[in-house]
C-alpha cells in the first residue's frame, strides 16, 4: 500500500535535538526513525481493528485547503485582510464560510465598535428614563429645556441609524470583498 498519510506532532526543541541524535546514532533519517517506532509501537494492534479504521469518518476540527493565487489577486487579499486586522488564512477562511452559509460576520475591530456604539446607547436610555421618571414627579425637571431633551433625542436616533449603517455596510462588505461600501 502506498504511503499517503502524514503523522505529525509538535515537541519541544529539546526533543527535536534528542530525535534528531538518535536518528544520527542510527545512521537513518528522522522519517525513517519515526516510521520504525511507529511500526513497533503498532505491532500489538489487531490489523483486523485498524483496516476497520480506514472506513471510519474523519473529525476533523478543521480542514486545511491549499489555493493557489494570481499575483495580484493574493495582494488584493493581503490588502483587504489586512484592513479588517485579520491574518490571510482567517480571513479567507471566514470570507469563505460566509459566502457558504449567508452570513454577514463582524470582525473584531467592528463587533468591538458596534458594542461601543450599543453601551452608548444604554447610557443615554438609562438617563432618558430617570429624567422622564422625574418630569412625572415634579411636572417639570429644573434646569433642563426642551431643546436638551430633543438633543438627547436627536443623539439617539443618529446611534440608531449609524448602527443599522454599519450593520449593512457590513453585510455588503463581505458579499462584494470591500471593508467599506460607498452608500
Amino acid at each position: 500500500m502506498a504511503c499517503t498519510e502524514l503523522i505529525g506532532a509538535r515537541v519541544t526543541p529539546l526533543t527535536k535535538a534528542r530525535f534528531r541524535a538518535l536518528a544520527e546514532q542510527e545512521q537513518v533519517s528522522e522519517s525513517v526513525l519515526l516510521k520504525r517506532l511507529i511500526g513497533m509501537a503498532l505491532h500489538s494492534v489487531n490489523p483486523a481493528e485498524a483496516a476497520a479504521q480506514l472506513g471510519a469518518p474523519r473529525r476533523l476540527r478543521g480542514a486545511r485547503l491549499t489555493v493557489r493565487l494570481h499575483p495580484d489577486d493574493q495582494l488584493l487579499l493581503i490588502e483587504r485582510a489586512a484592513a479588517r486586522q485579520m491574518a490571510t488564512a482567517t480571513y479567507v477562511s471566514v470570507l469563505l464560510r460566509a459566502h457558504l452559509r449567508s452570513l454577514a460576520p463582524l470582525p473584531k475591530e467592528e463587533l468591538k465598535a458596534l458594542k461601543h456604539s450599543i453601551a452608548q446607547l444604554g447610557v443615554l436610555g438609562r438617563n432618558m428614563n430617570q429624567l422622564v421618571r422625574l418630569a412625572h414627579q415634579q411636572g417639570k425637571v429644573q434646569g433642563i429645556d426642551n431643546g436638551i431633551l430633543y438633543g438627547i433625542m436627536k443623539g439617539c436616533e443618529g446611534m440608531h441609524a449609524n448602527t443599522k449603517r454599519l450593520l449593512k455596510a457590513n453585510a455588503r462588505s463581505w458579499e462584494l470583498g470591500y471593508e467599506t461600501v460607498s452608500s
